[in-house]
């Protein structure tokens, strides 16, 4: 790379990412965008390893960016990938309260999805349940048709063909190592050479805080990686589940519990835990890093964080240890499973914004400061939404920064080649 120019650079080619560079040149035509990445491919963490749900918007607090978004970007979602043949499939999912402490919740959930305006929702009673999920167990349910799956991996790899076609880049093998702020722009030092920007924006992920810092934001967050770990159920039992099962979350936590989920191209997941990774980007139970884990516990949140929910977090190790403990909470959904009929599967990280009172943000979160416009907090449903979030961050983009300078100055060079013809 040398020493480039760019007007907007964006860090972190993950879904997010790579969709407001999309977003970028679809609403500013000749805006020179550059997508970086530290990694040698495209959405190497936490979209390489999401379950590829398409939400419907169920569980999100009415008012909420979450809720106001997931909506309009499944929509988004399941169009953009009609037009590109993306596979996807609308095979709905329920939710099932197994014993009468859950039923204040799935009425929640029911209230929190008719508000934010998710189609055809229908409540279940034991015998409906099983008329949809023969193998499940529930005393009252809600059937949420409109859920689906896709491969988020092919999606984001359609993303960065088209940011390449309109004119763009996607550099990969290019982390970010230092950041400085120069007259009428930013200044990036990567591990293949300076990027110069005008604007730029973090996009990070499991690093956006330690991006915001080398910017020298002071956001008062903390990224607390949270590692959720899969099993599988073998083939000859994949005709247990026939669609999506749920349980009824936990509302303290922006977990939802473990659950079955199919896959697009075969299979069916079983989980995951939550539990706190003591590496960034690391996938497996005895991944560890130093520096991770120092900045966890060294963030006064955290402590507060886990002197509030210790036991849950407990109990959330333990079953990430004993596959009897796991399989235990999967037979709480279908009672017909053993052990024998589960398997090692993938697991991803979740990056987890956490203040410093301890409360684990729940929204997505965006804060501008120099030329820079951080995002700091894209929970799920930031891959169903990607497309309307990205909408999102560009209009944020341009309430702060000054870009209507350079669409003058973009249109000004399209007139001054169209007058030279």
């Amino acid at each position: 790379m040398n020493d480039q120019r760019c007007d907007v650079a964006i860090i972190g080619a993950g879904i997010v990412g790579l969709a407001v560079g999309l977003q970028l040149q679809r609403k500013m035509p000749g805006l020179n965008v550059v997508v970086l990445d530290k990694e040698s491919r495209v959405a190497a963490h936490q979209t390489g390893h999401n379950s590829g749900v398409l939400h419907s918007g169920l569980y999100y607090k009415p008012g909420s960016l979450k809720a106001e978004l997931c909506v309009t970007g499944r929509a988004a979602m399941i169009d953009f990938c009609e037009e590109h043949e993306i596979p996807y499939e609308i095979c709905g999912k329920i939710i099932v309260a197994t014993e009468e402490s859950h039923l204040p919740g799935l009425k929640e959930l029911l209230r929190r999805g008719q508000a934010n305006g998710v189609a055809d929702l229908r409540e279940l009673n034991a015998q409906q349940i099983h008329e949809i999920e023969p193998y499940a167990s529930g005393i009252r349910g809600i059937h949420v048709p409109g859920t689906g799956i896709t491969d988020f991996k092919m999606v984001s790899a359609k993303y960065a063909e088209l940011i390449q076609k309109g004119g763009g880049e996607v550099l990969t093998g290019a982390g970010v190592e230092r950041i400085a702020h120069e007259p009428g722009g930013i200044v990036l030092e990567t591990s293949s050479g300076v990027m110069r920007a005008r604007f730029v924006v973090n996009c990070a992920g499991l690093q956006s805080d330690r991006i915001a810092k080398m910017a020298g934001a002071g956001l008062g967050l903390r990224i607390v990686p949270f590692r959720g770990e899969y099993y599988e159920l073998v083939p000859s039992k994949h005709h247990l589940i026939h669609g999506l099962l749920y349980p009824v979350a936990d509302p303290r936590f922006p977990f939802l519990g473990v659950h079955f989920t199919r896959r697009i191209h075969g299979g069916v997941e079983a989980g995951p835990n939550a539990v706190l990774s003591f590496k960034r980007e690391g996938y497996s139970r005895t991944s560890f890093n130093v520096g991770d884990t120092f900045s966890t516990f060294a963030f006064g949140g955290f402590w507060r964080m886990a002197s509030r929910y210790w036991q849950s977090g407990f109990e959330e190790f333990y079953r990430s240890w004993s596959k009897l403990a796991f399989t235990h909470a999967l037979q709480k959904l279908v009672p017909s499973l053993t052990d024998q009929d589960i398997q090692p599967g993938g697991s991803g990280v979740r990056a987890q914004a956490l203040d410093s009172t301890g409360k684990l943000l729940d929204d997505f979160h965006f804060v501008y400061q120099d030329s820079i416009l951080h995002v700091c907090n894209v929970p799920s449903p930031a891959a169903t939404a990607s497309l309307v979030i990205a909408e999102r961050i560009v209009a944020k983009l341009e309430e702060n920064a000054d870009l209507n300078k350079v669409k003058v100055a973009i249109a000004h060079q399209v007139q001054s080649i169209h007058s030279d013809h």
